[in-house]
């Protein structure tokens, strides 16, 4: 499920356009729906309103369940220091994979996709999602 926001959003639809074709690593089905996806992919700059909406989306998706963190402002915030940007989305959600860059690469995503996959297939432990909570000061968007 892409939650893309800023140019990120743009990077992102270009892999999974023809000349980087992520159909070839098996996740070439996009869902818009939190109920039907297992990857959440955020791309660009997070502000603090936008929060709330991104814990529910993550909350309403089935397990087993992945995230991506696409970009800097995603990961970090990037170049906004600001009240309003979330300065990174792990403060929110728990993260599998950060795929750094401004915004990253085609070849970056794909390697993060990748990354995860190995994950899987590998039965990684993922301590920072068995313990994760709902933030307190996030509070439900309906």
């Amino acid at each position: 499920m892409p939650y893309g926001t800023a140019c990120c959003g743009i990077e992102l639809m270009s892999v999974m356009g023809p000349k980087y074709d992520l159909a070839r690593f098996g996740a070439e089905v996009v869902r818009f729906s939190p109920r039907q996806a297992d990857l959440l992919i955020v791309a660009g700059t997070i502000t603090e309103k936008m929060a709330p909406i991104l814990v529910h989306i993550y909350e309403q998706m089935l397990d087993p369940k992945y995230v991506i963190s696409m970009g800097a402002c995603a990961s970090s915030g990037g170049f906004y220091r600001s009240y309003h940007v979330l300065q990174g989305i792990d403060k929110v959600v728990p993260v599998d994979v950060f795929v750094p860059g401004c915004p990253p690469t085609p070849e970056a995503v794909l390697d993060g996709i990748m990354t995860l996959q190995r994950m899987i297939a590998e039965h990684t432990p993922r301590p920072w999602r068995e313990n994760w909570k709902r933030p307190a000061f996030i509070k439900s968007p309906l």
